[in-house]
């Protein structure tokens, strides 16, 4: 009876954490998810396309364009699974330089989008958006204009301006890259009181404490944590323990790990390691970090060896590296575990696919489904339960 209640309530943790994903509750159907897709728009793409997950099989299913945008790059889903917010790289928005950030509300019988409105993300080449717990904010990372802003979220889903508009300032070592701020993500800790911007131009995660109730941000004391020069700090992933964190650096293809205090907002690093295997030889850079809904194992993306790479968690938060998984595509962008843990779909970029992983839940391991879907210039993975 014990090994079957422990068995039961990882189940439910694994079901009910992962909050990026949007979310997994007792009444879904456990069978189905939808998947939504962030693209480059052009030639192929016109916005967010909708796939639909099978859970028992991993199969996946095109369902077609979910909703028209213009370089809707990277989502992020409303707690209430209603909304869906897209960061628009747009150059201009309303005749002003700087991208956008468009609220849709989602069909609860189909998946397709409808837009709600659209607000300035506050700067120019917005780059990732999250939602925070409460689902009163929404946070913007503008890369080009090495900034975030908060935008306050009414009651039926629309956006207001934004009520925050940080400028970072300053640069680091290398020249070519680092001359100026790129804000390239913004986090928001289990707590919902502090948020996290990696940026790549400063080498640091910047701290703010986040006021969900008026919608604003304001610099943390201590403000920020620092990485290595030149490392090029991009995304960054909360432990579901929420006493320790991740952050890839996209430069040097690293990964490092933080102790996390949340009462101060306070992150220590305590490790960095390589995302590549010894013998790799190449160009390379990483995108996105993942913490598996268990806690126990982290994953990373290779842009050039192509692979994600698997590390297990050690009790004391740190990382071993286990393995690599071939990503079966060029540029492995954003990828994405779904909230009851059991895949993990990758979006290979310049290949336009994405491609299903079963994850062994004992060792971490990756094993291809045999399932891909073809979304031109896909970039960004989104969860959310078929009601």
């Amino acid at each position: 009876m014990h090994s079957i209640r422990l068995a039961l309530l990882c189940g439910t943790a694994a079901m009910l954490t992962l909050g990026a994903a949007g979310g997994f509750a007792q009444g879904d159907k456990a069978g189905k998810m939808r998947v939504y897709i962030g693209t480059y728009t052009g030639k192929e793409s016109k916005g967010i396309y909708l796939l639909e997950l099978d859970l028992a099989t991993g199969t996946l299913t095109e369902k077609g364009l979910a909703g028209e945008s213009v370089n809707p790059s990277f989502l992020a889903i409303h707690p209430s699974q209603k909304y869906l917010y897209a960061a628009n790289e747009v150059g201009s928005f309303e005749g002003k330089k700087g991208g956008a950030v468009t609220a849709f509300a989602i069909d609860a019988a189909t998946g397709k989008l409808t837009e709600l409105n659209k607000q300035s993300s506050g700067g120019s080449g917005p780059c990732h958006i999250v939602v925070d717990k409460e689902g009163k904010v929404v946070l913007v990372a503008n890369y080009g204009g090495g900034s975030v802003a908060s935008l306050s979220v009414e009651a039926d889903g629309k956006l207001k301006e934004a009520a925050s508009v940080i400028q970072h300032t300053g640069s680091s070592v290398d020249p070519g890259r680092q001359k100026a701020p790129h804000a390239h993500s913004i986090n928001v800790d289990p707590g919902n009181r502090f948020a996290m911007a990696a940026d790549l131009g400063l080498d640091k995660v910047l701290i703010y404490k986040l006021d969900p109730a008026k919608g604003t941000l304001t610099p943390n004391d201590p403000p920020s944590a620092s990485v290595a020069g030149g490392s090029g700090p991009r995304h960054f992933a909360f432990h579901p323990d929420g006493k320790h964190a991740y952050v890839i650096n996209e430069m040097k293809s690293t990964m490092t790990a933080f102790s996390y205090d949340a009462a101060k907002g306070e992150l220590k690093e305590i490790q960095t390691l390589s995302t590549l295997p010894a013998d790799h030889k190449g160009g390379n850079s990483t995108a996105e970090v993942v913490v598996h809904p268990s806690g126990k194992f982290v994953y990373g993306s290779n842009r050039g060896h192509d692979s994600i790479a698997i590390f297990a968690v050690e009790a004391d938060g740190k990382l071993k590296a286990v393995g690599h998984e071939p990503t079966q595509g060029k540029t492995p962008r954003n990828f994405n575990v779904d909230p009851t843990g059991q895949f993990l779909l990758a979006a290979n970029q310049n290949s336009g696919t994405v491609v299903v992983f079963r994850i062994d839940p004992a060792t971490g391991q990756l094993k291809a489904t045999g399932s891909t879907a073809k979304v031109p210039g896909a970039v960004c993975v989104r969860f959310v339960p078929v009601k």
